[in-house]
């Protein structure tokens, strides 16, 4: 019986909590997501002290929904002047040969040189977005309190903003999107994200097209206390090209493995993460 008692009331307390969290005032949108922002872009450069590990699995479907291929990679992940770069270490399971080692790390060189020209903040390729970037394109609407995962959020509902200035296919193409956003009330993070197209977006003067439907979810949390990164996220794309079968794809990926290192390291052939 006492421990039902203390159950109850644990139980209670922590309702309690949660219904006054829910009453209290929201706080002021633009003023809040002012600070997402400024919050997001000093993580875009602190998170140049971390790197980790991210699995891809890629399930490519046919017109029927069904599976045609699957596909793995992992990649480990690091940060150049706040540009992420992507070093391939397996393919379907296995370890690069050789010969795909010296090209992935003639790759990676590359992309390391381009990032420290590229204006922190601005994306590298024109197909690349960064979440940073993605907050000054939405508008926000219907604001409200949330509990995710016991943490309270501040929740928004968004849509692309026609009206703001772009730079890239990528960001274009986010003009596209709606869909909803969850705040860490405490932090001021983004904690989840799930956007989809309301409609086509053509690329390469119209020869390829993100198709209306695709969509993507993704999360990020406070990793060890101490920094918020992306833990995983999911995206069902469909695209079309003239002359091609449209493609359509379920994609899964998986981050972990995050570990303190020197910016030097990985840009070495066979050099570990060091904590």
């Amino acid at each position: 019986m006492l421990a039902i008692r203390i159950l109850f009331t644990a139980t209670s307390l922590s309702l309690s909590v949660s219904l006054l969290a829910q009453q209290a005032p929201l706080p002021d949108v633009p003023t809040l997501m002012q600070q997402v922002e400024e919050h997001q872009r000093r993580l875009d450069q602190t998170r140049e002290n971390y790197t980790y590990r991210e699995v891809t699995e890629t399930h490519e479907l046919d017109k029927n929904g069904n599976v045609k291929k699957f596909e793995t990679e992992d990649d480990d992940i690091f940060f150049v002047n706040t540009h992420e770069i992507e070093r391939m270490v397996k393919k379907n399971g296995k370890e690069l040969s050789e010969g795909e080692q010296k090209k992935e790390q003639e790759k990676v060189m590359k992309a390391v040189e381009k990032a420290q020209r590229t204006p922190a903040g601005e994306a590298t390729e024109k197909d690349a977005v960064s979440i940073s970037r993605l907050l000054s394109i939405m508008k926000v609407s219907r604001p409200r309190r949330e509990m995710l995962d016991g943490r309270s959020t501040i929740t928004f509902d968004f849509i692309g903003d026609p009206h703001a200035r772009t730079h890239g296919m990528a960001e274009d193409a986010s003009k596209k999107l709606s869909g909803t956003l969850w705040i860490d009330e405490q932090d001021r993070e983004v904690r989840r994200m799930i956007a989809h197209f309301d409609d086509n977006f053509h690329l390469g003067f119209g020869l390829f097209s993100v198709g209306k439907g695709s969509n993507f979810t993704f999360n990020q949390k406070l990793v060890n206390n101490e920094l918020w990164l992306p833990t995983d996220a999911q995206a069902h794309v469909v695209a079309h090209a003239i002359g091609l079968i449209g493609f359509r794809a379920d994609i899964n990926v998986i981050d972990k493995d995050y570990q303190r290192f020197h910016a030097e390291a990985l840009q070495q052939p066979s050099a570990q993460a060091k904590q």
